[in-house]
């Protein structure tokens, strides 16, 4: 029994030429279905890896609330507003993508390249400031004191986080500077360090008896950070051993160091999807303005870069609700 894939009788492609047709649908737009199949489970993946961390840590993980409160041009406490705009900003520019592919399968071109432009500059409103949050994340917002047994130990006064600079009134004494390759005979890259010293920190802290602190456990009832006594704040403060200002792989002045690596993956992988679709829709929206698919006769393209759009959007509310509302 001969097997007959490629093509049929009259040697023609099975595919295009008037043979099988899984669910009405080419070839390019049923591939494009398995790749975003074989995304999804990958997303999956890793949101389950992230979600299954967070139980194990439910008790010290960071409160999103406390660490998602930035605003461009705006300085003040305003949590998960900026994150909500950039979701509102992702779903707006599926709905314009519906419109362009609306367009296309009514053969209007002026339509089609109108919606794609507008979901493009959505797009890149998006990966900004995605980027911008990751700057922010990693600057920091208040700054902390790392203990000898790895505990990050945030600053309270009257029961409210401050940050560093508001008790400690100078810069480093301590004669430490950033290594570069004009000092030292031995030279190795290293992060920035912090603008106070350690000792700096204690010091600051002994001289104003109004100041706590807190650590990384979460009163489950409150979901607020328990906030350690004065005398009790005294002995984890004289632990410190490093001063943390921001995000990275290694240190997170927010609490469990976990939290950054998942969000830096995370949302990196993500705004990677992101910016291909941009560049991908950028591509289409070119061949949109020459012609290319009024020669054609179809907008099927349009089509298949809607569904990889509409894919990134939806993997976007995953994402928003395990980081920043669960």
């Amino acid at each position: 029994m001969e097997a007959n894939i490629a093509v049929n009788s009259d040697n023609k492609e099975t595919w295009s030429g008037g043979g099988a047709r899984p669910f009405g649908a080419s070839y390019g737009k049923m591939m494009m279905w398995f790749f975003i199949l074989s995304d999804a489970l990958t997303f999956s993946g890793f949101l389950a890896a992230y979600g299954l961390t967070r139980f194990k840590f439910i008790d010290s993980w960071p409160i999103a609330d406390e660490v998602f409160t930035h605003v461009p041009f705006f300085h003040g406490n305003y949590p998960m507003y900026y994150v909500a705009f950039m979701t509102f900003i992702l779903i707006v520019s599926s709905v314009t993508m519906v419109l362009a592919v609306d367009a296309g399968h009514k053969m209007k071109q002026k339509k089609v390249a109108f919606y794609m432009f507008v979901t493009i500059v959505f797009g890149l409103i998006f990966v900004g400031s995605q980027a911008w949050e990751w700057k922010t994340f990693i600057k920091g917002s208040y700054g902390a004191l790392k203990t000898t047994d790895n505990h990050i130990l945030q600053f309270v006064k009257d029961g409210e986080q401050i940050a560093l600079a508001d008790f400690v009134q100078s810069d480093r004494t301590d004669g430490r500077v950033q290594h570069s390759r004009k000092n030292g005979l031995w030279f190795t890259n290293e992060a920035t360090i912090s603008q106070y010293s350690v000792a700096q920190v204690q010091e600051a802290f002994k001289n104003d008896p109004s100041l706590q602190v807190r650590g990384e456990k979460i009163d489950l009832a409150t979901k607020k950070k328990i906030i350690l006594s004065r005398e009790e704040s005294l002995k984890q403060v004289a632990k410190g051993k490093l001063v943390v200002e921001g995000a990275n792989l290694r240190d997170n002045e927010y609490g469990n160091p976990i939290f950054a690596d998942f969000f830096f993956f995370i949302t990196g992988f993500h705004g990677f999807h992101v910016f291909s679709g941009i560049v991908i829709n950028i591509i289409i929206f070119f061949n949109v303005v020459l012609g290319t698919y009024e020669k054609r006769g179809h907008y099927e393209m349009v089509e298949k870069v809607g569904l990889y759009w509409h894919f990134v959007d939806l993997v976007w509310v995953f994402v928003f609700t395990f980081f920043y509302l669960v």
